[in-house]
């Protein structure tokens, strides 16, 4: 993948993510997400103020040119044409509409109120759809062992290895590709999640098994990366699509099904069975799995049916009866 660097985009927009970044402390993932956000809507801004021929592919649409005079045009009707654009035109979930709304909001507060750029800012009372919560998919015990055990092959000491921390220890998938060798100390893991945060994740006996049995095999002559934990066939640094499609293969072989499960299920599956099995707290699970909010982790801690109806039967009223008050 491109580095933001590398793209081309109006200096306005370079200046905001040069701002993301060295102020705000964002990470350069989330950078990439704001600018693809606003790189759709550019194009979409052009289409709208028919300034581009109509013919042109979408992805091909030029927005180096866009200036603040042009942005300065935009109306909060102009940002809701949008949304309905992103909705009927690229099927944009409700999620993904809600995404785009908060990269418009913070742009256009930023440039409203720190660059100093806009006397209005359109983007204030611009509204984000509503989003169903859904208790997040996971795997159960078994079905996490039947993803374990369908490993095999060349390269299974890694792929195990990659398996056994996303289940055990609910890291990202950022954060588990940016392992380095001297992360690992004694029966500790140091990742770096979002916003560049340094935490420490504890690892138990399969982690420092599986990890122990990869380092066997693990490549040492003509690495590229030296100090990289997980490395490619190609000897370097495994990348995130790497690991996607491993996980995804697993899943597969595993006779589960791909289109349900991916790396973030695997963090899933690891809150929740620490959460349902080991009696965590909700504040260390929120440390372990480097939320910021303690309301991010609260999605992990779902119960099962037979847990509520066991929690409801365990109600010191739940036997108590009008018929046998009066007996």
């Amino acid at each position: 993948m491109k580095n933001i660097s590398d793209y081309d985009m109006p200096s306005v927009l370079r200046d905001f993510l040069s701002y993301l970044q060295t102020i705000k402390g964002k990470s350069v993932n989330t950078i990439q997400v704001y600018f693809f956000d606003l790189r759709v809507f550019f194009r979409f801004l052009k289409i709208h103020k028919n300034l581009v021929d109509k013919k042109t592919e979408f992805d091909n649409i030029d927005i180096s040119d866009i200036d603040i005079t042009l942005i300065k045009t935009v109306a909060l009707s102009d940002l809701y044409s949008f949304m309905s654009y992103v909705s009927n035109n690229r099927s944009n979930t409700a999620y993904a509409r809600a995404r785009k709304v908060a990269s418009l909001k913070s742009f256009f507060n930023y440039l409203a109120n720190k660059a100093k750029l806009l006397d209005i800012n359109p983007a204030s009372e611009l509204e984000s759809p509503k989003i169903l919560k859904r208790l997040p998919r996971y795997l159960n015990v078994e079905e996490s062992k039947q993803l374990l055990s369908s490993v095999k092959g060349e390269y299974s000491e890694r792929d195990y290895a990659i398996l056994t921390l996303f289940l055990n220890c609910g890291m990202r998938l950022s954060e588990l590709v940016g392992i380095n060798l001297n992360n690992i100390k004694s029966d500790s893991l140091t990742v770096i999640g979002k916003g560049d945060k340094e935490r420490s994740v504890p690892l138990n006996n399969a982690c420092l098994q599986a990890i122990s049995d990869y380092l066997k095999v693990r490549p040492v002559n003509g690495v590229k990366d030296r100090s990289a934990l997980f490395v490619s066939e190609r000897k370097q640094r495994i990348s995130k699509e790497s690991v996607q499609k491993i996980v995804k293969k697993y899943i597969k072989e595993a006779g589960l099904d791909p289109q349900r499960y991916s790396t973030h299920k695997l963090r899933h599956t690891a809150a929740t069975l620490m959460y349902k099995y080991g009696n965590v707290d909700i504040r260390a699970l929120q440390e372990l799995l480097g939320h910021e909010s303690i309301a991010t982790t609260e999605i992990y801690t779902h119960l099962d049916k037979q847990q509520l109806k066991d929690a409801v039967d365990s109600n010191p009223l739940s036997g108590f009866s009008r018929s046998s008050d009066r007996e």
